[in-house]
């Protein structure tokens, strides 16, 4: 017999609903509805449109006809903050904004900057939760009596239910790795009550049944159950990566790419703080260490940019016309601050590639070879951190996500790491969302273990072995690494 779930998927250009049929232990994947999703810049400030995601998924779920339980994963960090009878206080501030600089130095001069990652073991990014809460007025925080997560809050409208799901809230950089709870100093030190903060719920957790205003607006039963699945995106897409060896990588790879391994325990030493690296919680409790790299960004600011000034460019023609432009003939630092915030990204990255005497892209085809190129050798930087930092060689990376679809990054990044790469499958996000439904609802027997055998019954990962002349991409790596920045 089958069983249908609904995976809500919100990413940070896109949200979707994935219908997952169950039979077995194999999950089928279906797009209900998919709809755009972007930040709105308004009186200064870079707001999420939350309402418009919210009709999006209103939608996918009238389409998602007979769905027996649903879940929503978002990207991480990003919040929305409710009053007393449940009202959103002012609209959901995108992680993009600049909002948080001054209270982000102001929090690690308090704090010390060693002391808070030994703490929570998360990077200071300076989208951090912790430091976007601590950039709020004081009579915002004073009006607020609960702070959900993206995912939470769209949880919350669903069944009426608050929760904090654990994966997600890892992310924050408020909850301390030693005791998984939320730590009430750095509470104290982001100038936010400790009550605002629910406390953590299990992932896997059946919240409830949809409200009565949500039924019958989707057409569902009100008994259909909604289930806080590892609500931070990368953990969906890491539980349901198909891991063929003991020492493997991931890279979940989208707007962002994440680049890491799982691990029993967190590596907080100062040599993790200073390469980048974070500790979050996977959704069997695992650690996830991993690094964050800029990831797709960069190719789709560029489109943006080439879509405003009237070029509309098909991505897939795009990077076959990459795959043409001789190989590393100009590089940048995706991570760069430079390439962070929305904007001209062709430009910017011309503009790079000059100031490091390095010939300039010109055309779409060299602007995509550039960052495609560059994106690879970030992973390779990545992997061999990864090595360095957790003392065991990697031996396959996964590529998980929209990115493993992109055949010429996939084949990149093994000639870059000299590892042979897994692409597949390209919904993780959704994939891993439904498994950990099905694990809830008794559907597939519990435990990773068992996951990652319906993973591997679910997908059809494609292999990339590595080609091409290593020497010439150590020569990049170095090159990269004497890069400003």
């Amino acid at each position: 017999m089958t069983t249908t779930l609904a995976a809500v998927d919100l990413g940070a250009s896109s949200g979707r609903v994935m219908a997952a049929a169950v039979d077995g232990n194999r999950i089928g994947l279906a797009e209900a509805a998919r709809f755009p999703n972007r930040a709105v810049a308004a009186a200064g400030r870079l707001y999420w449109d939350v309402f418009g995601l919210w009709n999006g998924v209103i939608e996918g779920l009238r389409a998602a006809d007979g769905a027996e339980a649903i879940a929503v994963d978002s990207w991480a960090v990003d919040y929305a903050l409710l009053d007393a009878g449940g009202d959103l206080v002012g609209t959901p501030v995108c992680y993009r904004d600049t909002r948080t600089r001054e209270a982000r130095e102001h929090l690690l001069a308090a704090t010390g900057a060693e002391a808070l990652f030994a703490r929570t073991g998360i990077q200071h990014q300076p989208f951090n939760t912790v430091f976007q809460l601590a950039a709020e007025r004081p009579e915002t925080l004073e009006a607020a009596e609960r702070m959900l997560l993206i995912p939470d809050l769209f949880s919350y409208w669903l069944s009426g239910a608050y929760a904090c799901e654990a994966t997600n809230a890892s992310t924050t950089g408020l909850v301390d790795q030693s005791t998984g709870t939320w730590s009430d100093e750095l509470c104290t030190a982001a100038g936010i009550r400790g009550d605002l903060l629910g406390d953590l719920t299990a992932t896997g957790t059946v919240l409830g049944g949809l409200t009565d205003a949500v039924a019958a607006e989707t057409g569902l039963d009100g008994d259909t159950r909604v289930i806080a699945t590892a609500s931070h995106d990368t953990a969906a897409a890491v539980a349901a990566v198909p891991y063929e060896t003991e020492h493997a990588a991931y890279i979940s790879c989208g707007t962002w790419s994440l680049v890491g391994t799982e691990r029993d325990r967190p590596v907080l030493g100062a040599e993790a703080l200073q390469a980048g690296f974070t500790n979050e919680r996977g959704a069997d409790g695992s650690v996830r260490f991993l690094r964050n790299v800029a990831g797709l960004w960069l190719l789709q600011e560029s489109l943006r940019t080439w879509r405003r000034e009237g070029t509309e460019l098909d991505i897939a023609d795009l990077v076959k016309a990459a795959a043409d432009v001789p190989r590393l003939r100009s590089i940048v630092d995706p991570d760069d601050a430079v390439f962070a915030e929305p904007g001209d990204m062709p430009e910017r990255i011309r503009t790079y590639c000059a100031e490091t005497g390095q010939p300039v892209p010109g055309t779409p085809a060299e602007i995509a070879a550039c960052v495609l190129d560059s994106l690879a050798l970030a992973h390779r930087r990545a992997i061999a951190d990864l090595e360095r930092l957790g003392g065991a060689e990697v031996d396959l990376v996964h590529i998980v996500g929209g990115g493993s679809n992109n055949e010429l990054l996939c084949q990149l990044t093994a000639d870059a790491t000299g590892r042979p790469v897994l692409a597949g499958p390209d919904e993780a996000t959704a994939l891993g969302n439904a498994l950990i439904q099905a694990q809830a609802l008794g559907l597939i027997a519990p435990g990773p273990e068992a996951r990652r055998d319906a993973a591997r019954a679910s997908a059809q990962p494609r292999r990339y072995l590595p080609a091409g002349d290593p020497a010439e991409w150590r020569r990049a790596a170095a090159r990269l690494e004497d890069f400003p920045g």
